[in-house]
C-alpha cells in the first residue's frame, strides 16, 4: 500500500478570533479543533501518517492529545515556525522519503469529508497536484490603496467570476513536486499564502476539485458558530 501522509500546520496564533486561546485550541464537540479536524481527516482511509506542526509550548500538550486520540496509524507532533509555510516545510522534512502523495490541511478547516479526500488523492496521483475550490459567488474587484486611507480603495478592474475560486484545503501534491517546490522558495527566499502558489511558481500545473462551503476555515467568531451549527445538523442527521 502506498504511503499517503497528511500535513496540519497548527502554530498559528489566531488574531482574528479576539481570544486568548489560539483558534485550533478552541473546542468543537468537546476537543481541540485540531483534535477535531485530525479525526476528519482520519476517516480518510488511504492516509497512512500524520504530522501536525505546533508552537513550542503547545507541543507536548497536543502530543498527548494526538496520542489519546488513537488514530490507530503514525502520528507525530513536530514543532512550527512563525509562518504557515516554515511549519509545513518542518513538517514536510519528517515525511518518510517512500510517500507518494502529501496533503496539508488547515487544522481549523473541521468539515473536511472521506469523499473529498479520495478525490483529491485520485487527482494528485493522476495530475501531480490539486487542490479543492469553490466558485466565487461575489463580483469580484481588483483594487490599489496607494495614498488612500485604510479602509478606501481604488477599483482598477472587475474579474470574470468564472475565472475565479476560491482555494480551501487539502492541497494534495506527489511527494517530490512538494519538496521541489518547497526547496525553490527556501532558496529564492519566496513566501506565499498556501502550498498551491509555491507549485505554480515552480512550472507545475495545479488542478481546482470542487469543495464545499461547509469546508469553511475557522477565522472569526462568527465561524465558530457556524461550524457549531453544522456539527449539530450532522447529529441531528445520524
Amino acid at each position: 500500500m502506498s504511503r499517503i501522509a497528511a500535513i496540519l500546520p497548527a502554530a498559528g496564533l489566531g488574531t482574528r478570533m479576539g481570544a486568548g486561546t489560539p483558534k485550533q485550541f478552541l473546542e468543537l464537540g468537546g476537543e481541540p479543533l485540531v483534535i477535531f479536524t485530525l479525526r476528519r481527516l482520519a476517516a480518510c482511509a488511504a492516509i497512512t501518517d500524520f504530522i501536525l506542526a505546533t508552537r513550542g509550548e503547545e507541543l507536548t500538550s497536543l502530543e498527548d492529545r494526538v496520542g489519546k486520540a488513537r488514530l490507530g496509524r503514525p502520528a507525530r507532533v513536530v514543532h512550527g515556525g512563525d509562518t504557515r509555510q516554515q511549519s509545513v516545510a518542518n513538517a514536510l522534512a519528517q515525511v518518510a522519503p517512500e510517500t507518494e502523495i502529501v496533503l496539508v490541511h488547515d487544522a481549523v478547516r473541521p468539515f473536511v469529508t472521506p469523499a473529498q479526500i479520495d478525490r483529491l488523492i485520485i487527482e494528485a496521483r493522476t495530475r501531480g497536484a490539486a487542490i479543492l475550490g469553490i466558485p466565487a459567488i461575489d463580483t469580484v474587484k481588483e483594487v490599489k490603496r496607494a495614498s488612500l486611507p485604510e479602509d478606501v480603495a481604488l477599483i482598477t478592474s472587475t474579474i470574470p467570476r468564472e475565472r475565479i475560486v476560491l482555494a480551501q484545503t487539502p492541497q494534495a501534491f506527489q511527494y517530490a513536486i512538494l519538496r521541489e517546490a518547497f526547496a525553490r522558495a527556501k532558496q529564492d527566499d519566496v513566501t506565499a499564502s498556501d502550498e498551491a502558489s509555491l507549485v505554480e511558481r515552480i512550472g507545475r500545473e495545479v488542478f481546482v476539485v470542487l469543495g464545499s462551503e461547509r469546508n469553511l476555515k475557522i477565522t472569526r467568531p462568527s465561524d465558530m458558530d457556524l461550524a457549531r451549527f453544522y456539527l449539530e445538523q450532522e447529529r441531528v442527521k445520524t
